[in-house]
């Protein structure tokens, strides 16, 4: 809803510097409890951050380009932890102890004052909207809102039609589509639980803290390949729903694998496996999001927003799902994900039937003729 108001150049930003002065101060948490206060204040803080940078890219880009470019963002997801598990290894051994801290309190420290320096770094890089981004002219901003408008309305047959933010919180929770990709969304973060805990189950493993936080590198380094990969794949098929299956299911049988194998190396294979189909499926899903909830601006952005913030409330259950007494095999952890990535397989591939018995946007007279005059114009120019 803020997004609508705001500009993004500015909205965005504060968020990031925001985050990283309260992550400095989580490295002076004195207890647990303390420590709990300052990741809740985080949480409030950062959850405007993805869902805001992916409704940016939806005013950006057409159908045909987005996927690539939600893709590109999300390899940040896969990115930072392995960055992170370098960083975190280097930090805790070289810092442990400098000027009476712990490494700990160090690695808090060093990425928070990075997150500041990001922050104000976009301040003067992130563009605005195409109708007030200050680095074009008139006529490229008036551009850059033609082909947006024109791919949605070729896509949907719809006009700009405006809605005010609570007209469209409304309009999201009645609309079947949105309860449909929360559970699709919930399913892929439930098992992105795991990503919290892949040193830990390395250790089980026999690795030791600091020889576990590296092996999380390659892990991360394969799904952010694998991101890149499938959104070139999916742009050019223009294909959401038989990837998504395909992910679900790379997922669900990495699961299977790993529950019942004893191998260690065998067993971190399946994990670089799991990561990569949960970490690929995550973007894609809120593409098909986008895609399929695309008109008023206000309603695409909120739904984004709604199927993002309260998806991740799957979390919650799945970091229960990992609990040490279950180590090495973590059968509880894997049968679940299984249950749950075969039942997002179910959903991507009825997804279609769903959506057609679901009551559709109005469409006047007037779109119609828009929209025919358009197709016959793109007939045309092929021709």
């Amino acid at each position: 809803m803020i997004m609508n108001k705001c500009r993004p150049s500015i909205y965005l930003p504060t968020i990031v510097w925001v985050w990283g002065c309260v992550v400095i101060a989580l490295s002076q948490a004195k207890s647990y409890k303390g420590f709990l206060a300052g990741r809740f204040f985080l949480g409030c803080i950062e959850a405007g951050l993805f869902p805001g940078a992916i409704y940016l890219l939806t005013c950006w880009y057409t159908k045909k380009e987005i996927g690539k470019r939600f893709c590109i963002f999300y390899t940040s997801g896969c990115i930072a932890p392995a960055l992170g598990g370098i960083m975190a290894g280097a930090i805790v051994k070289g810092l442990e102890g400098a000027r009476g801290i712990p490494g700990w309190r160090w690695l808090f420290i060093v990425e928070g004052v990075l997150t500041v320096v990001c922050g104000f770094a976009l301040y003067l890089l992130l563009p605005d909207y195409p109708r007030n981004a200050r680095y074009f002219s008139p006529d490229q901003r008036r551009l850059a809102q033609i082909r947006i408008l024109v791919d949605r309305q070729v896509s949907v047959g719809s006009t700009t039609r405006r809605m005010t933010s609570w007209q469209a919180f409304k309009a999201i929770i009645t609309d079947g589509k949105t309860w449909f990709f929360l559970v699709a969304y919930s399913i892929i973060i439930l098992g992105m639980s795991i990503s919290y805990f892949v040193p830990t189950i390395l250790k089980t493993m026999g690795y030791t803290s600091v020889t576990a936080q590296w092996m999380t590198v390659p892990i991360w380094i394969t799904g952010a390949v694998c991101q890149l990969a499938l959104s070139w794949t999916s742009d050019k098929c223009q294909d959401r729903r038989w990837h998504s299956v395909g992910l679900y299911g790379l997922a669900a049988i990495a699961c299977i694998v790993s529950a019942l194998i004893s191998s260690a190396v065998a067993k971190y294979v399946m994990m670089c496996l799991l990561v990569a189909g949960l970490y690929t499926g995550l973007p894609l899903m809120l593409n098909w999001t986008s895609e399929s909830i695309p008109f008023p601006d206000q309603k695409r952005s909120i739904a984004i927003a709604f199927v993002n913030s309260f998806g991740h409330l799957a979390i919650i259950y799945g970091s229960y799902l990992w609990p040490s007494t279950n180590a090495p095999q973590h059968l509880v952890g894997f049968a679940t994900l299984t249950a749950t990535c075969g039942l997002g397989c179910v959903l991507a591939i009825v997804a279609p039937w769903y959506f057609k018995l679901l009551p559709q946007e109005p469409v006047t007279k007037a779109e119609r003729e828009l929209v025919a005059l358009q197709r016959q114009d793109q007939v045309a120019q092929e021709l």
